[in-house]
């Protein structure tokens, strides 16, 4: 474990640079709510065939997938300012390629734009991992907490500035939020450059490397942990990404889709607040618990009416779902390495995590499409389900000894 960073700490315990990486990750999840509110509507503008309306997304998500293991591995070895600049210019360029893609109408050129969209979410994922990694052991879960908590920011910002960018060019109203995040990637290259980040470990011959690969993620600690990622996170992607076309499907315009996903958005990040002190509290299986049910109740809410209150208040309860699941389930999975054994055994959990989000993006156009918004609802069920039971064998390890009551 690193040491934590000599600059002076903004609260006891955390110090500046975690701060930094929370603006960084509200960047991260301003474009991120960004692209959610307008990608589907302009899939569904741009595809002939209307069933590769989330292609773009899908592809976004499948680049984060791609990108994930590589992105890990650079920083191993040539640091995480490094890799988070590197990350950011890959940003840049995607914005410039969607504005022409626009330009073109072209849906290739803007899937393009989309992939560098997640090569630089690959990257600014570990965000999380590294506010871990910088402060004591016993004030991991709160770090963590606290660079998830700037996603607060993201949740006005984000649908926002879709609104009100789309004025910017009166031809093309899709365009002006692409201008304006190449600003905002800009933005996060400063942040990364004032940031004091681990810099990479010493090559020293004949180190070692940890155990093997295999042998990391057989453990229980490491297949709970990702499975409440993996299944938090898809569950949330894939009702998300259905929402606008439900929307729209039923006659509510953008400025209605952009209210929902701004809430949606605030939901899964204002509990972060208190996510890293619930796990302290009460320990990880109450939050990871609440969570799997919260996505549950979702699901009820959507089944039961198709008024904006109902996708408003579904949308919140999944965001809260997500939250509780994927911070819960990262701050586990800190547990499971040492420190020779982080770039793999991270590596290896976010290819996990998004090699289902990516699944879900891919299909979910198709399954609304086809199936209808009833059953995108009932197809997360067993993604809760599963999550659940996890939860429970979590429990039964804690009580055996083989995780601690407490993140």
């Amino acid at each position: 474990m690193n040491a934590p960073p000599s600059d002076t700490g903004m609260s006891p315990g955390l110090p500046r640079t975690i701060y930094l990486l929370s603006l960084c990750n509200a960047l991260l999840y301003t474009c991120a709510s960004l692209l959610i509110t307008m990608s589907a509507l302009i899939g569904y503008a741009l595809a002939e065939d209307k069933r590769l309306a989330t292609l773009p997304m899908a592809l976004q998500f499948l680049s984060v997938l791609v990108g994930s293991v590589p992105a890990s591995l650079a920083m191993g070895r040539f640091g995480r300012k490094a890799g988070f600049l590197f990350a950011g210019c890959i940003g840049v360029a995607g914005s410039l390629l969607a504005l022409h893609a626009l330009q073109q109408q072209s849906l290739s050129l803007f899937a393009l734009a989309s992939c560098c969209f997640g090569l630089f979410t690959a990257f600014a994922n570990y965000y999380r991992f590294t506010a871990a990694e910088i402060v004591p052991p016993a004030r991991k879960s709160v770090a963590i907490s606290m660079v998830m908590a700037g996603g607060v920011i993201a949740a006005f910002i984000g649908p926002n500035l879709a609104r009100l960018a789309s004025s910017l060019f009166e031809s093309q109203p899709f365009a002006g939020p692409f201008a304006v995040l190449v600003a905002v990637y800009l933005t996060t290259m400063v942040l990364i450059a004032f940031a004091d980040l681990p810099p990479p470990p010493p090559k020293r011959a004949g180190s070692d490397k940890g155990r093997p690969i295999l042998d990391i993620v057989a453990q229980p600690v490491f297949v709970i942990a990702v499975t409440c990622q993996m299944l938090g996170y898809a569950t949330m992607n894939f009702v998300m990404a259905s929402t606008p076309l439900a929307m729209r499907l039923h006659a509510f315009d953008f400025h209605a889709t952009a209210f929902v996903i701004q809430w949606h958005v605030f939901a899964m990040f204002a509990p972060s607040f208190v996510t890293g002190h619930l796990i302290r509290r009460f320990g990880m299986v109450p939050v990871l618990g609440t969570g799997a049910l919260l996505g549950i109740l979702t699901v009820l809410v959507n089944l039961h009416g198709k008024t904006l209150a109902h996708f408003t208040l579904a949308l919140v309860l999944l965001g809260v779902c997500w939250n509780f699941l994927y911070v819960g389930g990262t701050t586990l999975m800190t547990e499971a390495y040492r420190e020779e054994e982080k770039s793999r055994a991270q590596a290896a959990n976010d290819l996990m995590v998004f090699s289902l989000v990516s699944l879900t993006a891919l299909s979910a156009g198709t399954v609304h499409h086809v199936f209808g918004w009833r059953t995108v609802n009932m197809g997360v069920l067993p993604f809760l389900v599963i999550a659940l039971a996890s939860v429970f064998w979590l429990r039964r390890q804690q009580k055996t000894g083989v995780y601690p009551q407490t993140g």
